[in-house]
Formats: C-alpha cells, structure tokens, sequence
C-alpha cells in the first residue's frame, strides 16, 4: 500500500502531493537534506531520464522512500511506503508518472518567473497507479497459485506406456491433512507410486540427495513438500541437550547469592579495564580503578534478582547490546559506578560566587580583614584554550554582576594581547547592553615579565575597586623544565587565589604527566585547585581525560567547557553513570547560575 507521493522542486516547493496515510512530519525534509544537501546517501545525485530503479533507497525509521528526477526542471519524484511492503511496481509508477508529469506541465515550468503552475494531476496519477497495482497483484496471485499447487500437470502418454494410470490428471493443493509431518507424507506418497506403477518394470529409485529450497506462501505456511515442524524448543527424543543443562545451572547459580573470588572477576576486571582505555583513561588510572575495585568485591556477596533489577538502566543496555547481564556483572558496574563517583566527586567547596563574595565583601566584624580583589590564574600548555575559556569565565562573573580586570600575562605568543582585547571589547559591548557586571584589560604589551605584569594589574584592580583579577598565562610545555620554572616566581608574585589549569579533552593519556607537572610547579605548599577540561563537545563519550586527570591529583573539576560561544561553560554535577557495560557517561548541569 502506498502511503504518500510528492513531487517538489529542488527548491522545496510541493507541486502535487497525494496522501493515503499519514506520514510523520518531516520525512521528506529529512530525505532532502540527507541525500541532496549533505549527500550522506551515496548516488543520490539529479539526473535527467533516469529511471527510478538506478537511485538508492532512502529509508528512515518504519519508511521507505524511491524517488527520480527531472534535473533540467528541477523536479523530484518521491514515493513513501513501509518497509514491511515489497511493492515492486514502485519504481515503474515513479518513472510513468515522471514522463506524463513532464509533458503536461513542461512548459509552464520553463517558463521564466513562473510562480504559478496549475496541476490537476490526480486522474492521471489514480489511473497509473491502479493499473500497476492491479497488475501486481494479478502476477503475485499467479505465483502463488503456482507455490500451491506446483503445477504438477501430468503429461499423456501412450496407452502402452502406463496402462494402470489415468492419463491427463492435475493435481492440485494439499491432499493431506494439515500438519502432517515430511515422513508420513513421504511415505504415503511412495506406496502410491508402488500400487500405481502397473506392468512397468520394478527398479530401486534413487534417493534424491539434494537439498531442496524451502516455499512459503502469503500466509506464512510451508509448502506442500515441506511439513518438517521448525519448532526446536521442544525435547528431542525425550532428552536435552547437555550443554543446555549446563548453561542453565550455570546461569541460575549466577543469578543467586554467590561469594565473589578473584576467579569470578578476572574477566569482568579485564573487560572494565579494556573498556576504560578505549574511553581515553590513561592505563595507569584504569588499572589502578579494576585493582580497587576487585579489592572491594573480593568476598562479597551477590545478590539475587533484585540486584540486576535495581540497575534498570543497565539491564535495558545490555539486552539492546545482546550481552548476558548476571549478578557478578551488576555487581562490578555498581562497585565502578560507586568509585567513579567518589573519584570525581570534589572534598573542598567549588563554589567561586560565595568565595568571591568572603573576600570583596567582608563581614563587618573588628577580626575582619581588609576587602580586596580576588584573584584567578589560568595556566596550562599550549593551544588548549586558555585565553577562551578565560573569557567564558568572565562572561559567568559578568552576569553575577562582579567587576572584572583581566591581565594579558601571556607577553611571549604573537597575538595573545590583542586576542584578549576582542574579547574584552566583546564583554563589555555585552555587559552595556544586557546591564552585567563592568570588565576592562590590562596590558603592557610584550617582551615584559608576566609577574610583574601580574603584580601590578592585581594592585591597579585593587584602587579602582574591582572585585576579580583573571590573569592569562603563556602556554608552556609540562616536560619544559626552563619555562615550567617560572610558575613558581609567578605564584609567589600574584598570589593567586585559584590557580585553574585548563586540560584538553581530545589529549589522552599523557595528561597525567601535564596534571602532575603543573600541580607540583608552583613551589613548596601551593598546588592547584582545579581543572577546566575544555573542548568536551568534540569527543563524544571519550571523557576518559578528566578520570585521568582527578586521579593522577586528586584536583577536582570545576568547568567543563562545550562550545565556543561565551555562555559553554557548564559544571560537572552528576559526576559518572556506568552503562552499556563500563561505559564511562557524565551528566552535565547546563543552567548553571544563568548559563
């Protein structure tokens, strides 16, 4: 049954369309895009006279969509019917319809500052379509009518030949009762040829060894050759087979209450592990997980089937991915689940607003120190973005209406001064226009010391009385121990009160040894105090880099940037849910205070 036909321009104009059933909104906008603007389709290219049959299908969820075109008219021809369906007269109706459509309206269409074209197609396109249909069906119902009956015509022959059978016979149908098996059928049918053969000479038959293809018709029968029962799930012979014995004991003992050993999770340890590496987790951190993890179960007992029932979200994985969910496994994804969230989950408070607000604006006691401004480094190594998630820092403090002074610190890389100064501009044109905090740069161009820069700035912030000082840093390799060096008199100059290391998502493994260099670059009792992982939207479900990160430092993470527009800074709320069988997912907070 056919459910829809359009035929539209190239411009997505509908010339004609006729429905039989309703079709989900937005199917053929979604096979426009996909085959002739993204051209994911491969083949799917305009073409003139082409027939239907040389286009690849388009098919998407329960649909599937033929089409043809007319290039120079740029004119498409789509049929919609379920993929259920095998409507072989499809294609056929396409290119009719293609041929008449052309000849009525062709020339209007090529009319130049032609806005309007009259189709009063719906005859022409009803007639083709019965036709065609009509004809189908006649032919499927021939065949079928072959299937049943085989055609098992019997050819006359001379009176000699077979003087005990009838000549001219036809057999047609079934003309044993339904469910008969193959056996009995065969046998009855060797007895007729038996008591039918007359005065012919009596010789062994052959058997046929051949395979012989299994028939079925338009009700999901076999065919008359064809009785043997498919069912296998019931015993044969009285017996079951060993194996399945085994496998089932197997699998109610596992299902039950059971004492883990280190032989049970040997190859749920090694499955975590490979899945965590192929997550971007460093070995280093994945071993060390699977070896905490089998430390803590070693000895514990499974539960029943509540236990995999408690882990809905898991079970629904693991059926779609055809793997066998026991108790041991759910037991391991609870133990990893319940790790990776005690592994990211931060020991200090995270939250800047009410840190910012302690120092510039003091509780008015006589012990209360002297309001000052507050001061936030961003350091790391080169190209992991820096300088842009500085500026979605501040764009964060903006809309919390705090004053802010960036310090451009970088005086070594070409263009980091003036990239700050656009941003700064942009800042401020937002803050004017949406009525946010006040922002302004600090520069003294390059060649100078970054500490001394930084220095000065947080003391010019403190006159003018702003409320946060960013300083942007210089990119510098973490093996690099000449630059890494000059961390510790920056830090000893600025005395920041957050150092913020920005770490790439895409980096892999060797941040471990990045984390590790720049949380011991800063001297003796000054570390780091958290990480921002940026570009996150471009690795998908590899976020294996801040699992390697945290534990290599134990640092936290404070931001995860996903964009690059000034608003995709978002926070790490619900730290790891473990599916699809250790699969590393996190759940992102994007209404972080107004972002």
């Amino acid at each position: 049954m056919l459910d829809s036909f359009e035929i539209l321009t190239t411009s997505g104009v509908v010339l004609w369309s006729k429905s039989y059933a309703p079709v989900k909104d937005g199917l053929i906008n979604g096979f426009i895009k996909d085959v002739f603007i993204e051209e994911t389709v491969p083949g799917g290219n305009l073409a003139n006279e082409a027939s239907a049959t040389q286009n690849p299908s388009y098919k998407k969820e329960k649909y599937t969509l033929r089409w043809t075109s007319v290039k120079d008219l740029g004119l498409i021809f789509v049929a919609v019917y379920q993929s259920l369906l095998h409507l072989t007269w499809i294609d056929q109706l396409l290119d009719n319809v293609r041929v008449i459509f052309t000849d009525l309206y062709g020339d209007q269409l090529r009319k130049p500052h032609t806005s309007v074209v009259e189709c009063d197609f719906g005859d022409y396109f009803e007639q083709q379509r019965r036709e065609l249909e009509g004809s189908a069906s006649f032919n499927e119902q021939d065949d079928r009518n072959l299937v049943a009956g085989e055609d098992l015509s019997v050819t006359s022959t001379p009176d000699t030949s077979r003087p005990s059978t009838p000549g001219g016979q036809v057999l047609s149908g079934s003309q044993y009762p339904k469910g008969t098996s193959r056996r009995a059928r065969k046998a009855a049918s060797n007895i007729q040829n038996v008591a039918s053969s007359g005065d012919e000479t009596k010789s062994k038959t052959k058997k046929d060894t051949k395979k012989r293809m299994r028939r079925w018709d338009d009700t999901g029968a076999a065919g008359e050759d064809d009785g043997e029962t498919l069912d296998y799930s019931t015993q044969r012979n009285g017996t079951t087979d060993k194996n399945e014995i085994t496998s089932l004991a197997q699998e109610s003992e596992c299902c039950r209450g059971k004492v883990l050993t280190k032989a049970d999770l040997e190859k749920p340890m090694r499955g975590m592990e490979e899945h965590l590496l192929k997550k971007n987790v460093a070995r280093e951190a994945a071993v060390r997980l699977c070896e905490s993890v089998e430390r803590e179960l070693i000895g514990v007992r499974t539960g029943n089937f509540e236990c995999t029932v408690a882990s809905l979200s898991f079970t629904l994985h693991l059926c779609l991915t055809n793997i066998a969910c026991s108790a041991i496994e759910a037991t391991v994804r609870t133990s990893l689940s319940n790790s990776l969230r005690q592994l990211l989950t931060p020991t200090t408070s995270l939250d800047i607003l009410r840190a910012i607000t302690s120092i510039t604006q003091p509780p008015r006691t006589p012990f209360a120190v002297k309001r000052r401004p507050y001061v936030i480094s961003i350091v790391g190594v080169n190209g992991v973005g820096k300088s842009t998630n500085l500026s979605k820092l501040a764009f964060f403090l903006l809309q919390n209406k705090f004053s802010l002074l960036v310090a451009a610190c970088d005086t070594f890389r070409s263009g980091a001064v003036e990239q700050l100064r656009v941003h700064a501009r942009n800042l401020k044109e937002l803050s004017d226009r949406e009525h946010l905090g006040k922002v302004e740069l600090y520069e003294r161009g390059y060649g100078k010391d970054a500490a001394n820069i930084a220095k000065d700035a947080i003391s010019y912030a403190d006159t003018q009385g702003f409320d946060v000082v960013l300083i942007d840093t210089a990119g510098r390799r973490h093996n690099d121990t000449r630059l890494m060096s000059s961390l510790e008199k920056f830090a000893q100059f600025a005395k920041p009160d957050k150092i913020l290391m920005v770490g790439e998502a895409l980096v892999g493994t060797d941040s471990v040894a990045q984390a590790r260099a720049f949380d011991t670059a800063f001297g003796r009792g000054r570390r780091l105090d958290g990480f921002i992982i940026s570009k996150c939207d471009t690795v998908g479900e590899m976020v294996g880099t801040l699992v390697s990160m945290v534990h290599a430092t134990g640092i936290p993470v404070v931001f995860l940037g996903v964009g690059q527009h000034y608003g995709d800074l978002r926070t790490l709320v619900s730290p790891v849910i473990v599916t699809e069988a250790y699969i590393v997912m996190l759940t992102v907070d994007r209404t972080y205070h107004g972002l």
